[in-house]
């Protein structure tokens, strides 16, 4: 059955959270948002496109740093309220230059860094 985008839930500003998350090792990358325009230039693409809240536009990973995501395949949730990209990454997917934008960890209610900047 060929997927059809207009079966997501998207909210009032029209988009829908995606996470990606690396295809070989399963480390989650990263979260951010996707409109039905973006995830349509990512299935035509197979390079990962986001929607910027704060631009209003397009945001193709990496086409700034080099740093892209290929993506290897889409999921959607049961809810069909946020998509699952797993990817092929290139270089940190996080703009603080780590491999994850989940860096921090909170143990015994403080905040600890876990994940120093990649070296290039």
């Amino acid at each position: 059955m060929p997927f059809d985008p207009t079966c997501l839930k998207y909210d009032a500003n029209g988009l829908v959270p995606a996470i990606a998350q690396d295809a070989d090792t399963g480390e989650v990358l990263m979260m951010a948002w996707m409109n039905a325009q973006s995830l349509a230039r990512t299935l035509e693409t197979g390079h990962v496109t986001y929607w910027s809240r704060s631009r209003q536009s397009f945001w193709a990973k990496g086409e700034s740093s080099g740093h892209v995501q290929s993506l290897v395949e889409m999921r959607v949730d049961c809810d069909r309220d946020c998509l699952l990209m797993l990817v092929q990454q290139s270089g940190p997917a996080c703009h603080t230059n780590r491999r994850s934008c989940f860096y921090t960890a909170v143990r015994d209610g403080e905040e600890i860094e876990i994940m120093a900047p990649m070296v290039e």
